[in-house]
């Protein structure tokens, strides 16, 4: 973990970017707003104490008027009280909301920015549960960073607001040591300052380890609510190798990690609360106690003595902001640091993407071609995979790739832009559309047209076009099911997904084809069967592939060996 310095510089460059967005207008008058309601709830707490001060001294001089005084002042305080608390409830959630949607935005733009979700899965960085740090951390790191935001201002108000009440309320304290007398003047707010350091230093002591406890829970959760996502999305191969028993101790591992981890969190938010508990119960009597004397010298009336002691209570709480937000403290630090580290992991993406030297190149020459210039592949720590690739693919023509089938998926994924190490230059078609085909399409949840027709919108094709490229491949018992919502990578069969990616590339009818092992979960003859309506219904397209099928030479002109 970085130090604090570096720590909060990092944080106030991304917070900058918010108050510099789009939304700045909206976003700075959001925080006006709720500083003006933020000084109105000071100025409501200064006058509470004055009309407690007001209340005790008309019942000090058994006077009715004024204490009929004093309930009209309450009902108005009541009102008044409600309606800023309220309004102000609702600003400080909206400021929450725009800084979350604002973060969740950003974090995804740079996550799914050209492949650099694929492409941090090979680096090395902390950036374990993306999802549960976009979804869950933003969450916290933008509505604590309100609260804490608005806590603090708060007590700086406070520290103002009452200052001044103190001081008036503290008078002169004559300090008699033997023949020299020393004044004493606001007695009351040194206390109070002192009071509150050694709160807070040894609060700061307690609260400590909080810290890396609750990174580390949030890291174990994060990891045991993966492995309950990763199961639910393999339930069919679990079930069909009867693997319940090995996922259940899996579970077990990683719940028993949860807990001691959670146990060290508790021992921390114990020492915590052990401390606030004593600290409030003692801020409770203390003032009380200290300015105690003065009434019963009659010094002061019944009045003073509450005001003070409420004046003293508020002016300690606002110097003990670090003491008594140590656990929010310590959950928005944890949550802040692991969204750093996915960002940092992204930036080390970037810099990946923008060498130049030993990186693959791809660029358009504006030629109709597909062609490699001493294409070199290697691994990410440099071990050669492939070299001396040269070959210059035309319109129309049809490739197998033979050899090592995982080099040759890294080949596509070169072609593709998303895996730049190696060298050498791939020149890619100045027309057409490339289209890749992994071994199972993806298929997001929601409805099967949808998933079809992904990532293009919906309103794309007709349900026309789309039943009737069900029809061709074979997937007619599926036409009923377009407009039904489901998971379906969990529903369907292997098969059925790989046919359903055939029926994607007939809707999108593109000129450049790579198949990567596409219709591999095929019998042999269904195989050549999706291979005939690639060259009947796209005659003219490109074709690249990768394949396990003994006889599919025949549909290739062209071997690239790998």
């Amino acid at each position: 973990m970085p130090e604090s310095s570096n720590f909060l510089l990092d944080f106030f460059r991304l917070t900058k970017q918010f108050w510099c967005s789009k939304q700045k207008l909206k976003i700075r008058g959001t925080v006006l707003l709720l500083a003006l309601l933020t000084i109105l709830q000071m100025a409501m707490a200064v006058l509470l104490t004055q009309w407690s001060a007001d209340l005790f001294n008309a019942l000090e001089q058994h006077s009715m008027r004024d204490l009929l005084i004093q309930v009209g002042l309450l009902l108005f305080l009541f009102v008044a009280g409600m309606l800023v608390t309220g309004a102000h409830l609702v600003v400080k959630r909206n400021l929450q909301i725009y800084w979350r949607d604002w973060m969740t935005d950003y974090v995804i733009s740079r996550w799914m920015k050209d492949a650099r979700h694929y492409l941090i899965s090979h680096l090395p960085g902390k950036y374990d549960n993306p999802d549960g740090r976009i979804a869950e951390d933003c969450r916290i790191a933008a509505d604590s960073a309100v609260g804490l935001g608005h806590t603090l201002f708060y007590s700086i108000c406070l520290l103002v607001g009452f200052t001044q009440v103190l001081w008036s309320r503290s008078g002169v304290v004559t300090l008699d040591i033997g023949s020299v007398q020393i004044p004493i003047y606001g007695h009351l707010i040194w206390i109070a300052i002192l009071y509150s350091a050694f709160a807070t230093w040894f609060g700061w002591l307690v609260g400590r380890p909080l810290t890396s406890a609750t990174d580390a829970r949030q890291s174990a959760e994060a990891n045991f609510r993966a492995s309950l996502l990763e199961a639910q999305e393999n339930s069919q191969a679990i079930a069909l190798i009867h693997a319940e028993g090995c996922e259940r101790h899996q579970f077990r591992v990683l719940f028993r990690i949860l807990r001691v981890v959670r146990d060290e969190q508790t021992v921390a938010w114990r020492n915590i609360l052990m401390f606030g508990t004593g600290y409030s119960t003692l801020s409770m009597a203390f003032p009380i106690l200290i300015s105690a004397p003065r009434y019963i010298l009659g010094t002061i009336t019944l009045g003073a003595l509450v005001q003070s002691a409420q004046a003293f209570q508020h002016m300690a709480s606002a110097l003990s902001w670090p003491a008594n937000n140590l656990g929010a403290i310590a959950e928005w630090r944890a949550s802040v640091e692991r969204i750093f580290g996915l960002l940092r992991v992204l930036d080390i993406a970037d810099e990946e993407f923008a060498k130049s030297e030993h990186r693959i190149q791809v660029k358009s020459l504006g030629r109709p071609v597909l062609a490699f210039h001493d294409l070199c592949i290697v691994k990410q720590d440099g071990r050669v995979l492939a070299q001396n690739i040269n070959m210059e693919i035309g319109k129309g023509e049809h490739v197998l790739i033979t050899g090592n089938s995982f080099t040759g998926a890294k080949l596509f994924r070169a072609i593709a832009g998303i895996r730049p190490w190696g060298s050498g230059q791939i020149e890619i078609p100045s027309q057409g559309r490339l289209f890749f085909m992994p071994p199972r399409p993806h298929l997001p949840a929601g409805t099967l047209a949808s998933a079809i027709c992904y990532p293009s919108s919906r309103r794309v094709y007709t349900r026309e076009q789309i039943e009737q490229a069900l029809r061709v491949v074979n997937l007619e018992n599926l036409i009923d099911k377009l407009d039904e919502r489901e998971r379906w990578g969990n529903i369907l069969s292997p098969g059925e997904q790989q046919r359903l990616g055939m029926v994607r590339l007939l809707l999108n009818r593109p000129q450049w084809i790579f198949l990567q092992e596409a219709f591999d979960s095929l019998d042999y003859q269904d195989q050549e069967r999706m291979l005939q309506l690639i060259c009947e219904q796209i005659p003219d397209a490109t074709l690249l592939t990768i394949t396990h099928m003994p006889s599919s030479s025949t549909f290739y002109s062209r071997q690239l060996a790998l």
